[in-house]
């Protein structure tokens, strides 16, 4: 086991996948960084908080603690995007969400440098995720894949206006069965707040590569806006950002998201 790789095992048939709360920059992938603060301000801050009821319901979590600027898992690792025409961050970001650059000029990571990483991190991470999916086709015939995000609500660079609270990816409908999707649906539509199916987010590399439904392995991406659950300043800056997990913000949320993980376990085992 890696120190930076943590796979808790149950035997539900739910794997949850945490891969951009990390926070950990080695020493060895410092050098050139213009802060270690616009490094890490990306992250998907205290998602795997949120998410921590799920161990209660015996699911399999895998989590990365690795900075996403070090290497992004949820990128295809041959650095293709995932969203072609639109702004996003590479394999190895340079950039921000924002834009601003998170090297100094010239001294971004080169290919071979991306290499190493992506041996690193990058492929024991899917090798995780491979090995417990197989694990829990094992026990199920039916399994949820279901990949945890955050993101700040507005950030212009990447997409108009205000995010909806609840961005859930399939692939356009082709990682999980229409029936799991439309349950999702049907519970952001109750809580009354705003959501979206496949719109900016349709899911990432994770969602797209694993979502196999003919073979029982149903993927879902869930892309939250930060406000559900943690104060959003209008201008981050290291001395506001990030702002602590806020228990009484996130409570109605988690309950939505409670719902949610419920009918993903119920879509896989309905006897569950």
């Amino acid at each position: 086991m890696n120190d930076w790789l943590t796979i808790r095992q149950g035997n539900a048939p739910l794997l949850v996948s945490l891969p951009h709360t990390g926070t950990e920059i080695p020493a060895e992938f410092q050098d050139g960084l213009v802060s270690l603060w616009l490094a890490r301000r990306d992250a998907d801050w205290w998602i795997d908080r949120l998410y921590a009821f799920t161990e209660d319901l015996d699911a399999t979590i895998v989590r990365t603690a690795i900075s996403r600027t070090v290497i992004d898992v949820n990128r295809d690792p041959s650095g293709v995007s995932l969203y072609p025409g639109q702004a996003t961050t590479e394999l190895c970001p340079t950039t921000s969400f924002d834009g601003e650059p998170l090297y100094e000029a010239g001294r971004e990571p080169a290919e071979a440098e991306i290499d190493r990483r992506r041996a690193l991190y990058h492929a024991p991470y899917h090798a995780a995720l491979e090995a417990e999916i197989a694990r829990l086709r094992a026990i199920h015939p039916t399994i949820v894949v279901y990949d945890c995000h955050s993101i700040r609500s507005v950030i212009p660079r990447l997409f108009d206006g205000e995010l909806p609270q609840f961005n859930i990816g399939t692939n356009s409908g082709a990682a999980c069965a229409h029936a799991l999707q439309s349950e999702i649906e049907r519970i952001a539509a109750a809580s009354g707040l705003p959501w979206v199916s496949n719109g900016r987010f349709k899911g990432g590399f994770i969602t797209r590569s694993f979502g196999d439904p003919a073979s029982g392995v149903h993927a879902v991406q869930m892309e939250l806006a930060c406000r559900g659950y943690m104060e959003e300043p209008a201008v981050p800056s290291p001395d506001n950002w990030p702002s602590p997990y806020d228990p009484e913000r996130a409570a109605p949320l988690l309950f939505i998201l409670q719902t949610m993980i419920a009918a993903c376990l119920a879509f896989a085992d309905p006897a569950h």
